[in-house]
């Protein structure tokens, strides 16, 4: 089958990103302009008439997504991709609810993009389209994080927010399974009316049916009345279901039976009641394995999962850890109780925790730090005590537990001395382990180079004062440089 070809618009401050996206697409035999700014995108519309826009967000004289309604309202057949480094659930669902077919974080795979635009202009000459009613965005989302596992997370909650798909959330304990329900339901059209979650591990087996689909006068001992049941009191809303894994297999049955029909009748009752709610599910165990062992309906299972969303643990996205603590930090202040800032070295020092409690354990460490701290900033000290790490003064506790970390360090500075790239060493180093790596970096140089603070300083790419500052924060001593143990 041919390829559709089109004219597409390229809107980026970067000259460098244009130019790629531009090279790409040409290959594809696209007709493609480029601009800079949203006066230069203005004025290409009108002009070039393109078929497809894809745009940046933040533009020298503006924010490219303000008007992308209006854009699409003036040309409905207008199909609009959306890149951004603004990596947020805000900036996902705001693209979204824009009416943007696509939205890419950056840095984004030329593959996807070019498999969007191909999709896109599909679509278009087709003339099938969806609409998308998002609630609105604020600026305190329930979900963060900037790093590409969650990038896949936001842009799966972005395409879903505007449908009724059944959607089964997976992931362990305390990565936030409640929270994604609870983003889908507020910004969707269902976010007037209620969100009632249900933890089936903490509810008694004999009561999970009452529970969900209500009882009559009478149907039990102790039931002195009737009760409207989770699925009659979310009516018109959300039910989240969590921990399905954990719901016994009788209620399994009955609940496959109202996700068949949408009815539900209630224990001791006869006449079964009209629902209309939108069922999220979420789990921590696998689903497959318990199929296997005749502990969870197969059937109930595949109509649960029509969109998985896959909670990333903590550890698979440490570089997401500095953020969160910080918001953390944030929302505890918000809360009453002291404010406190996190230093960048004690922030490196949390991504080298392991996290078994995800999400869930770091904002309760950042809470207890919060009580427990007397100085206005968190440093590594502190950090040490509570995750006790042995050997808590600064320069300790930087390496501390990695050790690993500074072996291969060290080995990596050495090979790159012997082959005379000490320009990677000035340029290589990631602004959130600095903390870490840095240290070593300035102690086994200074071995390879004999202690000459004059050369390491060259080597390093700073001048001698700012590699004295550097060693006196480290307290490392140059007459005696840092050796590999």
């Amino acid at each position: 089958m041919s390829r559709l070809m089109g004219k597409i618009l390229v809107v980026d401050d970067d000259p460098a990103i244009c130019v790629v996206i531009s090279e790409a697409l040409k290959r594809q035999g696209h007709v493609v302009r480029t601009a800079g700014s949203i006066a230069e995108r203005q004025a290409a519309l009108a002009a070039f008439k393109p078929d497809l826009l894809v745009t940046d967000v933040m533009l020298p004289d503006g924010d490219g997504l303000d008007d992308v309604g209006e854009l699409i309202e003036a040309d409905p057949n207008l199909k609009v991709i959306i890149l951004s480094a603004q990596n947020t659930l805000n900036t996902a669902v705001r693209a979204t609810g824009q009416g943007a077919f696509e939205y890419l974080p950056k840095p984004f795979d030329l593959n996807e993009l070019t498999r969007a635009v191909a999709e896109a202009l599909s679509i278009r000459a087709s003339g099938s389209g969806a609409e998308t009613d998002s609630g609105t965005v604020g600026e305190d989302m329930p979900l963060h994080g900037r790093s590409l596992p969650m990038q896949e997370v936001y842009r799966t909650i972005a395409r879903v927010v505007g449908n009724d798909l059944n959607i089964l959330v997976l992931g362990e304990s305390g990565t936030g399974k409640e929270l994604v329900a609870e983003a889908i339901h507020n910004l969707g059209p269902r976010r007037n009316h209620p969100f009632i979650a249900i933890n089936m591990a903490a509810i008694p087996r004999e009561l999970i049916e009452a529970e969900l689909f209500g009882y009559e006068k009478g149907a039990f001992t102790g039931a002195l009345a009737r009760s409207a049941g989770k699925f009659e009191q979310a009516e018109g809303g959300t039910l989240f279901l969590d921990e399905i894994g954990d719901m016994p297999m009788e209620a399994q049955t009955r609940l496959l039976r109202v996700l068949q029909s949408g009815e539900v009748t209630t224990v001791g009752g006869t006449r079964p009641v009209r629902v209309n709610v939108r069922i999220i599910a979420a789990t921590n165990k696998d689903l497959p394995a318990l199929i296997a062992e005749g502990r969870f309906r197969e059937d109930l299972f595949y109509r649960l999962n029509v969109v998985p969303i896959r909670l990333p643990a903590l550890r698979e996205r440490t570089g997401d850890v500095p953020l969160l603590a910080r918001y953390f930090l944030d929302l505890a202040a918000r809360h009453g109780l002291p404010r406190k800032s996190l230093s960048d070295q004690a922030a490196a020092l949390l991504e080298l925790h392991d996290w078994p409690g995800n999400v869930r354990e770091l904002q309760n460490l950042m809470q207890r730090l919060t009580v427990l701290t007397r100085d206005k900033e968190i440093n590594v000290e502190h950090i040490g005590e509570v995750l006790a790490i042995s050997g808590a003064s600064a320069a300790s506790v930087r390496l501390a537990g990695a050790n690993d970390v500074r072996e291969a360090v060290g080995r990596w500075a050495r090979d790159l001395l012997a082959v005379g790239r000490s320009d990677v060493l000035a340029d290589g180093l990631h602004e959130q382990l600095l903390g870490v790596v840095e240290p070593v970096l300035l102690g086994e140089t200074l071995a390879a180079l004999d202690g000459n603070q004059i050369r390491a300083a060259a080597t390093l790419g700073m001048n001698r004062n700012t590699l004295r500052k550097k060693l006196t924060h480290y307290d490392i001593d140059p007459a005696a440089p840092l050796r590999r143990q």
